[in-house]
């Protein structure tokens, strides 16, 4: 018969000549954009980038072989006609916009049977397309990016291996951060922002729930930081400090791992970053009250009307019962709390008065890098033999280059496209990477990009 090899050539030279004619919408320019556009780009597609800043659009573009600005607000109802026109054009959209804006582009998607991808978690609004997206054979992928995707992806691969072996899942501890490099961190936070500090800022304020030891624990978001703040060791990377997530309970439905005892995902942070979040809920410094009167007042009075004194540095350094030379005090210190500075007008909560502070020094520079760092620990039994498996990415960004994190949450999401258009992924209707036929091709596509989550084994007594 023909052989293998050449089978391959011709499968191939038909999915390229697939490719070669298929046009995909890309939504959004942010930062997590880039390597979406250029990896599909080289993959012989015709990428067209809409966004509502077409500079923004335009700088994304260059250097590519065929990819085109487009300048699209999906807010605005004067673009509509064009959005409409453009999903018409395509064979796939992906909206790397906010979440709460994919609905728009995704009716108009499923109405033109276009296939739709996005990074975001499965919205309630998005719930209610799948009916629609299957009658009309489109595909509709959600949470392929880093957190969430990534974390399913290499969480599942390692769950059904177990269970294929008939183990179960005993406990599952899965943590994730997005950090300054090593060599980059240089501020008394540990932490740097690419974006608005006001979402970190804003999850500060959520309760977690989560399972440990077969009870559901629920945490207030008062203690948080407290009560929900424990270590983890990453191998090879180091120490850092974790916290629980909002919601942990409902992935042991998502995962099917009924009856396991420990489910526990949260989020991974350098030292010090929990004792003063910590301190700034309980002096009430991430209250959103609307507060009118704070534009224009000295940064310094946050604390003055909390503490009950003008010095407010001693006065912060004997409520937290520490020295004024505390890494917690120079944290508070270097945001410029202490200061005359005037908060900006427009502000009119103590959170944006934060988050605004965080903003102007917590940026990297030009040239730092960032780092991804994720963490699966699992517990497995078969029979009553014990087995603790550690799963680890490590991934540092590209100085002037690419982020870690804009990279792993663009890659998964455009490898996606590619299985899509290239007829290897054509299930319609609400899917997630938690199914070998999404996680296989794009963890061994991520590997082979150097994005590998490293295994180790070791016998639990």
């Amino acid at each position: 018969g023909i052989n293998a090899e050449y089978m391959g050539h011709l499968l191939s030279v038909y999915f390229f000549s697939l490719s070669i004619m298929a046009t995909v919408l890309v939504l959004g320019a942010g930062l997590c954009c880039p390597p979406l556009v250029h990896y599909l780009d080289k993959k012989g597609y015709i990428v067209r980038v809409g966004s509502r800043t077409l500079d923004k659009a335009q700088s994304i573009v260059q250097g590519t072989q065929a990819a085109v600005a487009l300048k699209i607000n999906v807010e605005d109802e004067g673009d509509l006609l064009t959005l409409e026109e453009e999903i018409k054009k395509s064979n796939a959209v992906v909206s790397m916009l906010p979440y709460l804006f994919h609905v728009v582009p995704a009716k108009l998607s499923i109405k033109y049977g276009k296939h739709f991808l996005t990074t975001s978690y499965v919205s309630d609004a998005m719930k209610q397309l799948d009916e629609d997206a299957k009658a009309k054979g489109v595909v509709l992928i959600n949470e392929c990016g880093v957190d969430p995707g990534m974390d399913h992806m290499s969480a599942m691969r390692i769950i059904h291996n177990v269970q294929a072996k008939g183990g179960k899942i005993v406990s599952f501890r899965s943590y994730c951060g997005g950090l300054p490099a090593k060599d980059c961190n240089n501020n008394p936070f540990g932490y740097k922002f690419s974006w608005a500090p006001r979402g970190v800022l804003l999850a500060a304020r959520n309760n977690a729930t989560f399972l440990e030891n077969g009870k559901q624990v629920v945490i207030p978001s008062k203690e948080l930081f407290s009560k929900g703040y424990h270590k983890i060791n990453v191998p090879g990377s180091g120490e850092y400090e974790a916290y629980p997530n909002r919601d942990s309970v409902s992935y042991i439905s998502t995962y099917k791992v009924e009856g396991i005892s420990t489910m526990i995902r949260g989020t991974l942070r350098n030292e010090g970053w929990c004792k003063v979040m910590q301190a700034m809920v309980d002096l009430d410094l991430l209250s959103l009250d609307d507060t009118p009167s704070l534009a224009g007042k000295k940064y310094s009075s946050l604390l003055a009307g909390a503490l009950g004194s003008d010095d407010v540095k001693t006065a912060l350094a004997q409520n937290l019962g520490v020295g004024v030379d505390h890494q917690i005090i120079q944290q508070f210190d270097f945001l410029g709390l202490f200061s005359d500075e005037p908060i900006p007008s427009g502000v009119t909560t103590k959170l944006d008065a934060i988050s605004s502070a965080m903003l102007k020094r917590m940026q990297y520079a030009p040239g730092e890098k960032d780092l991804i760092v994720m963490k699966h620990e699992f517990v497995v039994a078969y029979g009553d033999k014990k087995e603790g498996i550690n799963s680890t990415l490590v991934l540092e960004g590209v100085p002037n280059g690419p982020t870690s994190m804009s990279t792993t949450v663009a890659t998964p999401v455009a490898i996606a496209t590619h299985l899509v258009l290239s007829g290897q992924f054509v299930t319609p209707g609400i899917q997630t990477p938690i199914i070998p036929e999404l996680y296989n091709p794009i963890l061994d596509e991520l590997e082979r990009l150097g994005m590998k989550f490293e295994e180790t084994f070791e016998a639990v007594v």
